[in-house]
């Protein structure tokens, strides 16, 4: 197998379409090295972009990084190339996530390909949706999607939901007592106001949506503390479908693989014909995190709470440009 000449054009085409992806309050924590002579693209994490109080651990952080590597590959495939990845491959660089080698088109996965035309389409809802259920064919494929990634995607009954519900309350409260977090999600949000950061990242009060009359769907409101001008008030969807992400393990490869995993299960849901949103907000709570999961799945540790319906799809977020997360050595 060939590897592809990593042509500046080449490569910056593949990162434009790599940071689509999602990342905890848009953050965007990646930053891409493009090797040259070798045909690898190196993806790193960017500390400067971590968040301590809700993420400690930096579990959302590879996530999103996770996706974006995803994204890599999916661009990849698009351009008849095949993607080579390995994980986490220097023991002593741990901001170092995965090595990319671009091969030539012998073996491109037409079936990854095919995911490009989500990517641009894809964003984050946070507005109501209907109560129309989704097909059982179109959840079947959503989780076939995650277990191409290795990983699981649980659909809670009743009782379950119920149980992500009231962790969603929960967290919501833990989350107003901690002046630290409050301030930390402050940091990444944007209203408009003198002082507040780049406009390339974090979330705009457009992507807020309407706050909920009752909190009946598991939708992270960004501008609970603040008067956002213009912003209404909604019903949301009383009988919210969800979707669980997980893995048997709880390491730093495993997130890798549930970033790329949720990104595979959110672009084929767009395709699909799905509105979605992400809720992290209950797993950022050590206490509240296990509760999350259901003792009888083979889920051990749950990774995202996917929010899936039909509504809204929700309007493009900034992205920071690839000049400034994308560096050739």
């Amino acid at each position: 197998m060939s590897t592809t000449a990593l042509t500046r054009p080449l490569v910056t085409s593949l990162i434009e379409d790599a940071v689509t992806a999602p990342s905890m309050h848009n953050a965007q924590p990646w930053k891409f090295v493009a090797k040259t002579g070798s045909g690898i693209i190196e993806l790193h994490g960017d500390d400067a972009r971590a968040m301590p109080h809700e993420d400690p651990d930096h579990r959302a952080l590879h996530l999103g990084c996770g996706a974006a590597l995803f994204n890599l590959r999916v661009a990849a495939a698009h351009r008849a190339l095949h993607p080579a990845v390995r994980l986490l491959p220097s023991p002593d660089g741990p901001w170092h996530l995965a090595d990319v080698r671009i091969d030539g088109p012998d073996d491109a996965d037409s079936e990854l390909g095919m995911l490009h035309g989500a990517l641009a389409r894809r964003h984050t809802s946070r507005f109501p949706f209907t109560e129309e259920r989704i097909p059982s064919e179109v959840i079947d494929g959503l989780r076939a999607a995650a277990l191409l990634e290795g990983c699981r995607l649980v659909v809670p009954g009743a009782w379950h939901t119920d149980t992500v519900m009231d962790l969603v309350h929960a967290s919501e409260l833990f989350e107003a007592a901690d002046e630290a977090v409050r301030a930390e999600i402050a940091a990444w949000t944007r209203t408009g106001a003198t002082g507040e950061g780049s406009d390339t990242e974090g979330i705009p009060a457009y992507a807020f949506g309407p706050r909920q009359y009752d909190v009946t769907s598991p939708v992270r409101d960004f501008g609970a503390p603040r008067q956002v001008p213009g912003r209404v008030s909604a019903r949301f969807e009383k009988s919210p479908q969800i979707a669980l992400l997980g893995t048997a393990e709880d390491t730093p490869e495993e997130w890798l693989k549930a970033g790329q995993a949720m990104q595979r299960v959110l672009l084929q849901a767009t395709l699909d014909g799905l509105a979605t949103s992400l809720m992290s907000q209950p797993l950022e709570w050590p206490e509240l995190r296990f509760d999350a999961r259901d003792p009888s799945s083979t889920i051990s540790f749950v990774h995202m709470v996917f929010r899936l319906g039909y509504g809204p799809e929700g309007r493009t977020t900034p992205r920071r440009p690839v000049s400034e997360v994308l560096s050739f050595d």
